[in-house]
């Protein structure tokens, strides 16, 4: 098994494992008992930091409960909990009331102690607001953040699938308020999906904010299971990719990345490129068994040669030409 890597997440003093284990599946594919296996193996590895949810393990997001991911997560981390990095988030609906959504004062407080009730600690080392809520000021969701952060509730205060502006504003108000400010940003980013360099991951390298990848393999593409499907027909049963890159341009570039990676597994090879970007803290493994878990632990030792970086670059090209910035040209500005 190959040793396991440990990286400062942004300007904080955290330190957290490369490879952090994703608990999305437990509760729906996965059992508790399988569930609390993957815990065990991924500790003994050296991942020391677990991301869930408080939607984490339902069938269907649009329905009014919380997942059991949390309360699995708890029971799993019995006595070992202290060596553990744990992050979870609050916005989606967890109920059938008006105010059980979104990240008002009330639903963040609420879901801060509900989610401390189910994972049996009393604090969370990360907490994520999971998406943005354009029905409440962000001035009020940090502002309570900033309260919990005070109380002890929570240590370090995380942003998931917010656009680069949202960020930059929280930062500003952040600093302006004197509250806590934005530790972290979850987002997604692998080789078919670079839009964030454009914007995002200059922000977070600039301003110190920790970047925690999800959908590093794109929803499965990037491990090259699906390059026998037809891409001109819907996905087969029980594969769920990511809809925007169940197209042919998608699937040759996955192709091309395959030829690249050569006999390297192409999951391996994927989640090492975005382990050579030192602006990555860490990235979000969600898996469904323990021979993904060590499939996705072997990025460790997979190396990328400055050939390899060049060819997915030309990859990436070709599937999204880089637009044209009309305010930099002729000054000499290199977006790369």
């Amino acid at each position: 098994m190959p040793g396991m890597q440990y990286r400062r997440m942004g300007r904080s003093g955290l330190k957290i494992s490369a490879i952090t284990l994703g608990t999305l599946w437990f509760g729906s594919k996965l059992n508790e008992a399988a569930a609390v296996e993957i815990v065990d193996r991924a500790l003994d590895a050296g991942v020391n930091c677990i991301d869930t949810a408080d939607i984490y393990g339902k069938d269907r997001w649009d329905t009014p409960e919380r997942g059991p991911s949390e309360e699995i997560v708890g029971r799993a981390l019995r006595g070992r909990r202290e060596s553990v990095v744990l992050a979870t988030k609050v916005c989606a609906m967890t109920g059938s009331g008006v105010n059980d959504r979104g990240l008002s004062r009330k639903h963040i407080t609420q879901g801060v102690h509900e989610s401390l009730r189910r994972l049996q600690t009393d604090y969370i080392d990360i907490y994520y607001l999971h998406e943005p809520d354009y029905t409440t000021p962000l001035e009020e969701s940090l502002e309570t953040l900033n309260d919990l952060v005070r109380q002890g509730k929570i240590l370090y205060v995380g942003l998931s699938n917010y656009y680069a502006w949202q960020v930059c504003k929280a930062l500003w108000h952040a600093d302006k308020k004197g509250l806590a400010s934005v530790d972290c940003v979850q987002m997604v980013y692998n080789l078919v999906a670079r839009d964030s360099e454009l914007e995002m991951t200059k922000l977070c390298e600039a301003e110190g904010v920790g970047v925690n990848v999800w959908g590093a393999l794109a929803g499965g593409m990037l491990s090259g299971r699906y390059l026998q499907c037809d891409p001109g027909k819907p996905p087969p049963d029980g594969v769920k990719p990511y809809p925007s890159t169940w197209e042919p341009r998608y699937f040759e570039a996955v192709s091309r990345l395959k030829e690249i990676a050569g006999p390297r597994s192409l999951s391996q090879f994927s989640l090492a490129w975005m382990l050579r970007n030192p602006v990555v803290s860490s990235v979000v493994c969600g898996v469904s068994s323990l021979e993904q878990l060590d499939e996705n632990l072997g990025a460790l030792d997979t190396e990328l040669s400055d050939e390899d970086l060049q060819a997915c670059d030309e990859v990436w090209r070709q599937l999204r030409p880089t637009p044209v910035m009309f305010y930099a040209r002729g000054y000499g500005i290199d977006f790369k």
